[in-house]
């Protein structure tokens, strides 16, 4: 019986301590400004051979605790687009940068439930909206993106400094079309020892 008892109370003990790691654990990012010979060959034709007409590009390179990935930023049309890649050089999601005003206000309304939740205090410092290329083919997700479509499989993500009871830092945090919370971690400031004027 005490044996059954001490394994009883060693399986919630471990219980606990999974639950409460589980919710503290970020993936940490950061990003630094490469050289166009720097970024992957096969990711600057996808660019080149689906958009057009575009100014300013700018290319990134991200690293987290999980992978490496790659981001191309440029403007096309008045907005902001950001079009990541696997460290292979495939397409991962397409981003653009938008307003609170340019969501659905249900959607927006779930989103400031989770933040309020989950924050003594907030500020949005960066909206986007999101295109994942596992839903589409890759001239489609380039399509849809470019068109600015409003699609039951974009994303919202968000850059957040947020307060919780360590004080203050930014999360990036993932929502659905929905508004529903899919995943959160912890950005760190720039790198800017990297930085390439």
């Amino acid at each position: 019986v005490i044996m059954k008892n001490i394994q009883t109370l060693l399986l919630i003990t471990t219980l606990f301590f999974y639950s409460q790691f589980g919710q503290a654990q970020y993936k940490y990012e950061r990003e630094h400004r490469i050289l166009k010979s720097q970024f992957p060959a096969v990711a600057i034709s996808t660019i080149e051979e689906n958009v057009t007409d575009y100014r300013r590009i700018k290319f990134y390179k991200e690293t987290d605790s999980t992978k490496v990935s790659y981001e191309a930023k440029l403007k096309k049309d008045k907005l902001w687009y950001s079009i990541e890649f696997d460290k292979k050089g495939n397409l991962e999601d397409i981003e653009i940068l938008i307003k609170p005003d340019d969501i659905p206000n249900d959607t927006y309304a779930k989103i400031e439930e989770y933040l309020n939740n989950n924050f003594t205090k907030y500020r949005i410092k960066r909206l986007q909206q999101q295109y994942p290329s596992n839903t589409n083919p890759i001239d489609h997700t380039f399509k849809n993106a470019f068109q600015n479509l409003i699609l039951p499989s974009n994303n919202y993500e968000l850059v957040v400094v947020g307060r919780k009871e360590k004080g203050y830092l930014d999360y990036e945090i993932l929502f659905d079309a929905d508004g529903n919370f899919m995943d959160i971690r912890t950005s760190l400031p720039p790198n800017y020892d990297h930085v390439l004027y």
